[in-house]
């Protein structure tokens, strides 16, 4: 998650398995803009009700 060059290749895919996994997620929860992956992260966090690295390990090991 650390690589932003990384993830946003992939990104995508994985918003789609996130929205499969987390029906109450929506495309502004999921949006990525590079420098501001940490407001993303802060979105899911108050969705999910999870901490930022249960947040990465999810997104990781999709």
């Amino acid at each position: 998650m650390e690589n932003i060059t990384e993830l946003k290749g992939n990104w995508n895919e994985t918003k789609g398995k996130l929205k499969q996994k987390f029906a109450e997620l929506t495309e502004n929860d999921l949006l990525l803009i590079e420098g501001k992956q940490d407001e993303m992260l802060g979105r899911l966090q108050i969705k999910l009700g999870k901490t930022k690295e249960e947040i990465k390990k999810l997104i990781q090991g999709l």
